[in-house]
């Protein structure tokens, strides 16, 4: 395979418009993607002929508006591009208008009351900064969706709406530091996707995992992931089979797969893309969960993508490697060789700082869902307190600052790594945090609290946002300075001085942390019904209608979709779980029980004098478990019944946390004590030691 020629291959991108396209129907694409330009009518009529031309010769025979609703998966709707013609022949047609608008029903689709069920027009409307491309023969065109009313009912267009906030609040702080010639800044990000591959066979033979994508039941194995072995090990042959092909897919599709690797837990692993614009990012990283999950069962996987599938080893994640840059390829949180002295650094850096500071809140419901509540604090992920890292050269650096003292850089150590073949390699300022939910890692931020099967969208949304609103305030100031050099030292110094309590370079996992954020005044929202309240709380509101992201009813019925979804994840879980031990786990335990019993009859037929006290014992567990089991199903399914429709979304949310989740909880402990002792051959679904083993 020639990876040059097969890059890209399958995507209408940059290089392909300027082959194809007339010279001036190119700059005026161009100028729309670059710049924000509206689109001609006319040009987008040429473009749409020439993509159409290049699909059919790429074997493709639809097309279709490729969109994000609010499921966290994407949607299409396919249209070939046969028209007929009088004499019943046919040619292939996709016209401007086609390309441009689309009209989906919208009716089914998430909208937290923005429209009634019989409301059903939609429009989905092209996204040129993300380029079209090629899928299961059919041209695929990113898209926005938005209501009749022009409500977004979408992730993508809340997206573009916080860039276009970070563009406008960045370029007027630049152009006051001296930098008038940047056109355009955009946000940055290299989401880090994790996985579990476990093997498709077992995976059908788990209720739990088809339905819920994690095991409700599951006695921990002998062997977990206690010898830290699994990480970074040597690929497996049909693991690096899948990962060869999902590179090869995605690369087709423009995604730069970069990295790859064995993940802590058994079954685990990762993949990693290079940076690029948050809005692409986003759209690669569908499609890269949508591209893993097609090419599993080809070499015989199914691959899980929830937040936590099973008790007791690390779940996955999406690390959120976020950046500002410009057009003219300067990353404005790069620290350079003297970030003491880099004011421009030094004022980003703080405006994001007071940014986390203000919205910890907002960042927490970013990353909200009943299966990161599984993960969150975990032992393998941040915990539900936001706070920052910074690492001990910006710490020194801030501290001298806030205190008008000099800062004396310390002479750079270097590690001697014992191997004199190999050169001494320069230390970097700062050690890795992985405990630390936004940490600065060099020239980015790395927002680890994603959730694995999230979309990035939502989380770019709320950093974006936050941080424009704060450079808002910052170019507010130094528009009406008097001295812009020493306002941008002021505002430093005031930034650190008043919002330092967010700044914890320390572990994040240990308890004595949770006083100390407590002490400092931090939000802990352990759970998604203790954080979404916060997203329609006036403050919020009115911080994105004021940079124009979401508008009041936006924000509201995001709040109703993410609790329904809250409260419907954990229905499903809690009737597959009923499901599963009344017409299984029970009918094993007792058949097991009878078992025992036969056999010790069959004992004292040979020997009657034998006090069978093995047999008796294992029988007395046996019904023991079985009447405790039969208890904590009846408990839960009595705190389903006391469910009412007559309560709002928030009070079913706090109920099913705490109510029917912790009557799962309790049904769960029973049923994986009992698969301790049930006979193997008896036990209805395969263990975590099948599972969690990759042959």
């Amino acid at each position: 395979m020639n990876l040059q020629e097969t890059f890209g291959s399958l995507v209408f991108n940059d290089a392909v418009m300027r082959q194809r396209l007339p010279k001036e129907t190119y700059r005026a694409l161009h100028r729309t993607i670059a710049e924000g330009k509206s689109l001609n009518p006319q040009v987008a009529s040429v473009v749409a002929n020439t993509m159409k031309d290049w699909a059919i010769e790429k074997g493709a025979t639809h097309y279709t508006h490729w969109f994000q609703p609010m499921t966290d998966i994407t949607a299409e709707k396919h249209d070939s591009f046969l028209s007929p013609i009088d004499g019943g022949g046919a040619i292939m047609e996709f016209s401007g208008k086609e390309l441009v608008r689309g009209e989906p029903d919208a009716s089914s689709f998430p909208s937290g009351g923005l429209r009634a069920t019989f409301e059903a027009r939609g429009y989905t409307a092209w996204d040129p900064t993300s380029y079209a491309f090629i899928k299961d023969g059919t041209l695929c065109i990113p898209t926005a969706f938005c209501s009749y009313g022009g409500q977004a009912l979408d992730k993508k267009t809340p997206l573009l709406r916080s860039n276009e906030a970070l563009n406008q609040q960045v370029r007027r702080i630049l152009r006051l530091l001296g930098h008038p010639d940047i056109k355009k800044v955009t946000s940055t990000v290299g989401p880090e996707q994790e996985y579990f591959l476990i093997d498709r066979d077992l995976y059908y033979q788990r209720q739990d995992l088809i339905y819920t994508g994690r095991t409700l039941f599951g006695a921990r194995p002998p062997k977990g992931q206690e010898l830290d072995d699994h990480y970074f090990g040597n690929l497996k042959p049909r693991v690096a089979a899948f990962m060869r092909e999902v590179d090869e897919e995605l690369w087709k599709l423009g995604v730069s797969a970069k990295t790859e690797h064995n993940e802590a837990a058994p079954c685990q692993h990762e993949l990693a893309p290079i940076f690029t614009t948050s809005n692409i990012a986003t759209d690669h990283n569908q499609l890269t969960m949508e591209i893993m999950k097609r090419v599993a069962p080809k070499h015989g996987f199914a691959c899980l993508l929830h937040e936590k599938p099973f008790a007791g080893v690390n779940g996955s994640g999406k690390h959120n490697n976020w950046s500002i840059s410009t057009d003219t390829g300067l990353n404005l949180l790069e620290p350079g060789e003297t970030p003491a002295e880099n004011a421009q650094f030094l004022l980003f850096l703080v405006a994001v700082i007071k940014a986390v500071d203000l919205h910890q809140d907002l960042l927490r419901i970013s990353v909200a869902s009943a299966g990161n509540d599984h993960r969150l604090g975990a032992g393998e992920a941040p915990p539900a307190i936001i706070s920052m890292f910074l690492g001990d050269e910006l710490q020194a650096i801030l501290d001298a600052i806030e205190h008008h003292n000099a800062y004396v850089a310390g002479e750079r150590t270097e590690m001697n790594i014992g191997v004199k073949t190999l050169p001494r390699i320069p230390k970097d300022t700062t050690d890795r945090n992985r405990t630390s939910p936004f940490a600065f890692t060099g020239n980015k931020f790395e927002f680890r609290s994603l959730g694995s099967s999230m979309s990035i969208a939502e989380a770019n949304v709320v950093i974006n946002t936050i941080v424009a609103d704060v450079l808002s305030e910052f170019a507010d100031q130094l528009e009406a300075a008097v001295d812009i050099r020493a306002t941008v030292e002021q505002i430093i110094v005031d930034t650190i001085t008043n919002h330092k309590r967010i700044i914890f370079n320390g572990n994040n996992y240990a308890p004595a942390w949770r006083e100390e954020a407590k002490r400092r005044g931090l939000l802990n929202l352990p759970s998604t019904p203790d954080a979404l309240p916060y997203l329609i709380k006036e403050q919020n509101v009115a911080l994105f209608e004021r940079q124009h992201v979401y508008s009041r009813e936006e924000l509201h019925s995001r709040y109703e979709i993410q609790l329904e979804n809250y409260c419907k994840i954990l229905s499903i879980e809690a009737h597959t779980m009923l499901d599963m031990v009344n017409q299984k786990i029970i009918p094993a335990i007792i058949a097991y029980a009878g078992e025992v019993s036969a056999s010790a009859l069959k004992r004292r037929e040979f020997l009657p004098e034998l006090k069978l006290k093995p047999e008796e014992k294992l029988v007395r567990r046996l019904s023991l478990l079985l009447e405790g089991i039969d208890e904590k199903k009846e408990a839960l399914q009595s705190s389903m019944d006391a469910l009412d429709d007559s309560w709002d979304h928030l009070r079913r949310a706090r109920h099913f946390r705490d109510q029917v989740f912790e009557s799962m909880q309790a049904l769960r402990s029973l049923v994986d004590e009992a698969e301790m002792i049930v006979d193997q051959k008896l036990w209805p679904f395969p263990g975590y030691g099948e599972l969690l083993t990759t042959k």
